[in-house]
């Protein structure tokens, strides 16, 4: 019987699994969003909400304990300096899933795994993209000019054809070298046929 026996395997060994949460997390803590699938994003929410509180307390054991999780130091200082101070006022739930639906090659479902509060620099870079996807208002119509005003409309000049488009084309003279093909007509499509080379 599988009693208390919590958490998904995801088809790896316990190491392979730790390395995956791991290398997602800093993706996590570097990007403050990544797109996985839904079992995944399930696991490692646990693991990067103990980060942020460890982050709030900030204490040597915390990062220490924080280290262990995210590797890299400069994202540890991260951590602790920038993303767990926009949620001291908060208890928890720091991140939300947000599913994306199937996955085109093997259908696997997928998922968003992002911070709750976003920092301001990229809250300020999301404004533009916002205010484009903003239906546009219509232009207003420009009021038709009256019919005593001369500069309002000017009058159109039409283009003279130059002379030597004027003139009818003289037909082609045969020369001795090239001998007429001769062509057959059925039902108003015309068929050429090419001479046979003598062998």
């Amino acid at each position: 019987m599988r009693h208390g026996v919590k958490g998904r395997k995801l088809g790896r060994t316990s190491s392979h699994r730790e390395a995956l949460f791991r290398n997602q997390l800093q993706s996590l803590v570097e990007n403050e969003r990544i797109v996985t699938t839904l079992p995944k994003a399930k696991e490692l929410r646990p693991i990067a909400e103990r980060v942020i509180t460890k982050g709030k307390h900030g204490s040597i054991h915390d990062r220490r304990w924080v280290l262990s999780w995210v590797l890299k130091r400069e994202l540890v200082k991260k951590v602790f300096d920038v993303i767990s101070p926009r949620f001291q006022e908060r208890p928890g739930g720091y991140l939300r899933i947000v599913k994306l639906g199937p996955r085109q090659g093997d259908g696997a479902e997928m998922a968003v795994l992002e911070l709750v509060e976003k920092s301001e620099e990229k809250a300020v870079a999301e404004e533009p993209k916002k205010a484009a996807k903003a239906p546009r208002k219509a232009a207003p119509k420009k009021a038709a000019p009256k019919a005593g005003d001369a500069e309002a409309k000017p009058k159109r000049v039409p283009k003279k054809e130059p002379a030597a488009a004027k003139a009818p084309k003289a037909p082609k003279k045969e020369t001795k070298g090239e001998a007429k093909r001769p062509t057959t007509q059925k039902q108003g499509k015309a068929q050429t046929s090419t001479p046979k080379k003598s062998v």
